[in-house]
């Protein structure tokens, strides 16, 4: 069992192996970044569970990381654990102050650090702050960003569903549809990347669907660029007699499609809003005529 996804960032390399090497027995996934910038790209790219940040890196410090991925919408809410050599009080002020959830000092007890992860990680989780299968924002953070737009402007809400999914988990199992979740959580994030803004917010809301609130001028755009990301990669989760025809065999014979994307959007710039059920409603009723709409063009 995965137990979540591990940012190391850390230039020593000696340390930086060796908790590769320690974590990855534990059953996580360990990612090492060696200079801060690379760190706040990798996790633009892809949310960790947790980080592990040392302060005194080659290029931004540790302090700066931490700042930038705490006042960033998509990153405030990873749990960061500092790992450094430097022990003053005031060094520790400073980083919980950033907001930081933990501080060891170097050197420092594995069989320790081990413990304040995991209970990071499971905290975070026990708060329904984040989905444990892509490490997105759940029910909680999501929420708290649905009321935010109540007092904001110009922003657009997609909610980002997968179609055809309960099929596929019936034939391929739900490890290979958590590994559909967590490639999709995937493309959300670089479509975000490549088509949206450092504001932008993506979370993943209920079992196949995600909520994305997005500050971008073009939201055509970034949905086309969200489905052709999507269409290009979800046939390699199925095997070739599928992906030949076109979907997956039933016990009654026939066939449920491939999966695929659908989208409701909604926007204060062209409707209103009361309150947050208002909007999640309106975004819900929008995705099934999508549904819809790819229903007949596929039956055309």
């Amino acid at each position: 069992m995965n137990n979540g996804r591990i940012l190391i960032v850390e230039d020593d390399f000696d340390i930086s192996n060796m908790l590769r090497i320690f974590f990855s027995g534990q059953n996580y996934n360990v990612e090492v970044a060696a200079r801060g910038n690379d760190a706040l790209n990798m996790c633009r790219k892809q949310l960790p569970d947790l980080i592990v940040l040392d302060i005194m890196l080659p290029d931004i410090d540790g302090y700066e990381v931490c700042r930038q991925l705490r006042t960033s919408i998509r990153t405030s809410h990873i749990p960061i654990i500092f790992l450094t050599q430097k022990d003053e009080r005031s060094d520790r002020i400073a980083g919980l102050e950033l907001g930081a959830d933990d501080y060891i000092t170097k050197p420092f007890d594995i069989e320790e650090l081990k413990l304040r992860v995991r209970t990071a990680i499971r905290t975070h989780q026990r708060l329904n702050m984040t989905d444990p299968r892509t490490g997105l924002p759940s029910a909680r953070l999501i929420e708290d960003q649905l009321r935010n737009l109540m007092r904001t402007d110009h922003w657009s809400l997609l909610l980002v569903g997968i179609d055809n999914m309960a099929p596929f988990n019936d034939v391929y199992g739900f490890v290979a549809g958590d590994e559909v979740l967590r490639f999709t959580a995937i493309q959300l994030n670089e479509s975000v990347n490549e088509m949206g803004t450092l504001d932008d917010f993506i979370g993943h809301a209920s079992n196949e669907s995600f909520t994305l609130i997005t500050m971008t001028n073009d939201v055509q755009a970034l949905m086309n660029h969200i489905r052709g990301k999507f269409n290009e990669g979800i046939s390699s989760h199925y095997n070739f007699m599928d992906r030949e025809q076109g979907g997956v065999t039933l016990p009654d014979g026939t066939i449920a499609p491939l999966m695929r994307i659908s989208i409701g959007m909604v926007s204060s710039q062209t409707q209103q809003f009361s309150d947050i059920r208002e909007i999640t409603e309106t975004a819900a009723e929008m995705r099934r005529l999508d549904q819809q709409e790819q229903d007949q063009q596929q039956a055309a």
